[in-house]
Formats: structure tokens, sequence, C-alpha cells
């Protein structure tokens, strides 16, 4: 059996150090390590951190020829035992890849385990090793890997099925909090790494209702024997990976729950639906999957454009499931819809990029935005979202509440997820259309079309009435009855010492007809410094005012006269009008 170890040797340097042994390797055995890791689809390069890898056979060293940016060669010419070693510079604070100090440890397997190739489809043994720093021997381990050794929590041996196992259980060691609960039978943990005060005894109990409503809505038994919460608390963080029994989550101390007694406020709720995400994603991606992902090709770029089902869906599903397991009101649902409307509302990139385009080039549009995003693409996060609800609601609608997304949701498991199998770019249509009897073609035409979809009307027909309104500012998210801008400079920008630095320009807004770019620092406009206050001073003027604008691009000052424009209606609030109506949707 292989056999890797993997000890956090230098914490202060950054430094894994990795050694793996390879009973019977071929001749000139190949090793590789993935370029980038499974639910993040952006080629990321793990095998620039590897340091100073070195091969020995019978304790005679063996020379390495390394072939490309993540593949090597080992010269060797018998079969007989090979070892390797090498460090791991793990330094990037993500949920993506590895990070090593005095204060915790986190790897992924793809960023720190190089591939046998010819023998990745066997078991392996993995043993991680207690930190040489003896100040962090209390330190414990987090992980799902099936423990072979060493007590729960504490360091050991572990075992993988296939390499693809090896890669798909994080690690988490450190000075954690730790607890746990269990959902459907099934155990739960939950590890928060950092400083916090959060009460773990709430946070178990509105986790626990949030997977027991999902393990119900696709069926029990869970698809895992049991499931770890990882999170990493900062003061400002946000993200999360998917994993076959686990996630990596990035939180922010203010998200987390104090008491029993607080309310889900909207920083909770965002922590909620966080983790409500990535666990949808235990079926949906981890199991049911595009059929170009079984198996990963983890050497380049793994194109789909499928990705509007599985994070798409997972996202209308990740604020709903929140919802149904009691943790929101109805209201509160209605405003974290209305801001997923707004998001898609607000950029004009919906108009130039479909849903399936945006899928296919996650590679290099959504996974590497810059300053004119907005402009150019639409996220199949959230218009995916957006295509989730459409769904649900015409085929509650047509089946008049026999059937619903829910059903859908469930042939997809019972079709795809229990029998290995991957779905196509039709399969989902092929379902739907089994569920209404009746082609479905003008529904699924919204995935290959630029078309705002039908929302309106479909919402009216279950109680909720949708308003288009101005922003109230560049912080307001949609939802709530706040008081709108009348005029809008079309820009984000940031407050500055001198003025503001613009960081995003709408396309044919006033900033961007009057030559203002993202970068920019306009330090005054009509003659009066521009501050933080800047919206509601332009609010004091009339549509249609030429002002004066002074500003600095680079280090050259310019000037320029913005013509001020009505506020566009891109801000999005439902509101309930009928409670009747909504239950057949909401319950």
């Amino acid at each position: 059996m292989i056999r890797y170890s993997i000890i956090p040797s230098d914490p202060k340097a950054h430094l894994f150090e990795v050694n793996l042994e390879i009973p019977t390797p071929s001749v000139n055995q190949l090793l590789s390590l993935p370029a980038w890791i499974p639910g993040s689809y952006m080629v990321r390069d793990f095998a620039r951190n590897l340091i100073g890898i070195k091969a020995w056979q019978a304790n005679n060293p063996v020379a390495l020829t390394q072939l490309d940016k993540q593949r090597w060669q080992v010269e060797n010419r018998s079969t007989e035992p090979l070892r390797l070693s090498y460090q791991v510079y793990a330094f990037d604070l993500s949920v993506r890849s590895a990070h090593l100090d005095m204060t915790h440890g986190f790897f992924n397997g793809s960023s720190v385990f190089l591939a046998v190739e010819g023998q990745t489809d066997g078991p392996l043994w993995v043993e991680i090793q207690t930190p040489t720093e003896i100040a962090l021997n209390h330190w414990r381990v987090a992980t799902t890997l099936p423990r072979r050794s060493g007590d729960a929590w504490q360091f050991g041996a572990f075992e993988a099925e296939n390499y693809d196992a090896l890669i798909d259980h994080p690690v988490e060691m450190g000075d954690f909090t730790q607890a746990s609960f269990e959902a459907c039978g099934v155990p739960h943990h939950i590890v928060l790494t950092g400083r916090h005060r959060c009460d773990m005894e709430r946070l178990c109990q509105d986790l626990k209702a949030i997977c027991e409503t999902q393990i119900q809505l696709f069926g029990a038994p869970a698809p895992f024997d049991e499931y770890l919460f990882m999170t990493m608390v900062l003061d400002n963080g946000f993200g999360g990976l998917e994993h076959r029994s686990s996630t990596a989550l990035v939180c922010s101390r203010k998200d987390l729950p104090l008491s029993m007694d607080d309310k889900v406020n909207k920083d909770y709720r965002t922590y909620l639906s966080l983790c409500s995400h990535e666990y949808f994603h235990s079926w949906n991606v981890k199991r049911i999957k595009p059929a170009t992902f079984i198996p990963y090709s983890l050497e380049s770029e793994s194109y789909t454009r499928q990705l509007w089902a599985y994070e798409g869906l997972t996202s209308y599903y990740d604020d709903l499931l929140t919802l149904k397991a009691g943790k929101v009101d109805t209201e509160t649902y209605l405003d974290m819809l209305s801001e997923t409307m707004t998001r898609v509302y607000r950029g004009v990139g919906r108009f130039k990029q479909s849903l399936r385009d945006s899928s296919f080039n996650a590679w290099t549009k959504f996974y590497k935005q810059d300053e004119n995003a907005q402009n150019a693409i639409v996220s199949y996060y959230t218009k995916g979202a957006l295509f989730g609800l459409y769904l649900d609601l015409v085929i509650r609608k047509e089946t008049a509440g026999k059937e619903s997304l829910d059903s859908l949701m469930r042939l997809l498991w019972e079709r795809f997820g229990l029998t290995g199998q991957g779905t196509d770019e039709h399969s989902h249509q092929a379902l739907v259309a089994e569920l209404l009897g009746r082609d479905v073609s003008d529904i699924f035409a919204y995935l290959d079309n630029t078309d705002d979809l039908p929302l309106a009307p479909l919402l009216a027909e279950f109680g909720v009435h949708m308003a288009l309104r101005a922003a109230s500012g560049q912080n307001d998210t949609g939802g709530g009855k706040p008081s709108p801008l009348t005029l809008s400079l079309g820009a984000k920008f940031k407050a500055e010492p001198l003025g503001v630095r613009i960081q995003t320009v709408a396309e044919s807004s006033s900033a961007h007809l009057a030559g203002l770019s993202a970068g920019d620092l306009l330090i005054a406009i009509d003659g009066l410094q521009a501050t933080a206050n800047l919206e509601n001073v332009l609010n004091s003027y009339n549509e249609g005012d030429e002002l004066a604008l002074h500003f600095f691009r680079r280090d050259e000052l310019m000037t320029a006269k913005l013509r001020l424009q009505a506020a566009p209606l891109d801000t999005v609030s439902l509101h309930l009008e009928d409670a009747t109506a909504i239950a057949a949707w909401l319950g």
C-alpha cells in the first residue's frame, strides 16, 4: 500500500514536510499534483508551492526529471520500493489550498499529496504527525478521513480508498473549538478555528434543523456516515468549498451567534446559508455531477455547461432551506431572495452572456473577474438561482402543486446520484419534461438566451409582488423599504482622505459617459470635495444638470463634465400580498 506522511515541520516558515513511500513503483515512475481542486473552477497550479523534492531507492538517491509544471518522472531502473520527500509552502488562508502558522494548520490533499500515476485507484495510507514545535503539542486534528490509529481528534494514521478520496477529505489541525450533534441519526461535527465567542449549542441546534431538512428532501439515509463543518473564523472573511463528507468554510466573527436568544440577523443568516449551500453539495455536485467530472481531470481545465444546475440550483436552495428549517421567517426569506435578484439585475452583463456560456467560461471569466465584470458577464450562481426559482414555480403551477423542484432533485438523485452516472446537457430538461408531460424547450431556452426570466407574473400567482426600484445608495443590497435615490453616479466608490476612489463603473451610466474609470481618484464635483456623502450631494441637483469633475488618473489631474441621469430601477423588493397563495410555494 502506498503510504504518505505529513508533518507541520516549520509553522513559522509555513512549511509542511511530506514523505511518500511506493512499495512497487513502475520503472521511470511518474508523479503529479493537481492543477485545480474540484468545486473551485480555476487553475491554481498547486505544484508551484512544492520545494526540494527528492527520491531514494535502496537508500540511494534517484534522479528526478520535471516534465512540466506539475509532473515529475523518477529515473529508477527497478521496481524496488521508492521513497520521496518534499516540502510544501502553505500560506494561503483560504478553503482551496493549504495554510500553516503557529495558530493552526489546514490542507486539502490536492495541494500537498503527489499522485502516483498508474496507482491512484487503490487504497492509500496517510499518517498525520504532530508538529515539531513542542509548544504546539496540544493541537488536535479534524478530518473525515477514515481513522486507522490514534484517538478521536488526535494525530494518527488514516486510510483513503483511492487518490480521489484522499484529496476530498480536508484536514484542520490546531487548538479549535469542537461540538457535535446528530441529524437523522448521522453524527455531525462542527470545528471553529480562530478567536470567537460563538454559542456552540445554538449553532448545533440551527445546523441540525438545516441538515435534517436536506436529508429529508432527498430521502434517508444520508450519503455519508458522518459529516464535518470546519470553519476558519476571521475578522472579515467569507467562503466555502464542498467535499464528500465535510466542508471547509471561512466566516467573519460577527457571523456567529453569541447566545440562544440571539435573533438570526443578516450576518448569522449569511453563515447559515453558506453552511446550507455547501451541505446541499453533498448531493448536488459531489454525487449528482456532470459526466465530464467522472472522473475529474485535474491536470487542466474540465469544461461543462452545467454549472448553472450545480451551483445555481444549490444557490436557490441554500436560502430556501433556512426557511424550510424554520431558521428565518417568510418576510426575511423574501428579503434574502430580493438580494439575490438584485445582484443579477444590477449587471448589464446578463444581456451579454447566457447561463450555459457563463458555466463554460467559469475558468477564465467568473473566477477571474475584474472591474468590468458587471458589464460583461452573468453569474451562474445568482442567475442560476433565479432559474431554479423559475423552474420551481413553473413546475408547481403546471402540476397544481403535486410536483416541484424538490421532485426534480429527487429524480436526479435516483437516476444519477445513486447510480454514479453523470448528467449531460439535456438530463435536467428531460426530467422536467417527464414531470410536466410536455416538451419544455420553452423553459430551457432561458439557459441559452440572455432574456430576463419572467418572474414577476409567476411570483404574483404565488402571492408575492415583485417591484423594481432605484437603490437608496451603494450599500443597498435589495429588499426592505428604503428611500430610493433619484439620481445616480453609476459607479461604486470607496472614500479616501483626498476624495473617493472609483472601483467599478456601470455601462452607459453618468460616470461612464463622463469618462470615469476604475482606479480614478475623484477629488471634486462642482468645485466641492468628493466625500463619502457623494450620493446624497448629487441628489440635491436635478436630472440633466452638468457638473464639473476633477480627478486624478494615476498622477495626472484631469477634468470632465458629468451629466446627471435618473437612478436606474435595478433593485428588487419582494412583498407578500397573499398568504394563502404563497403557502403553495413556501408552505
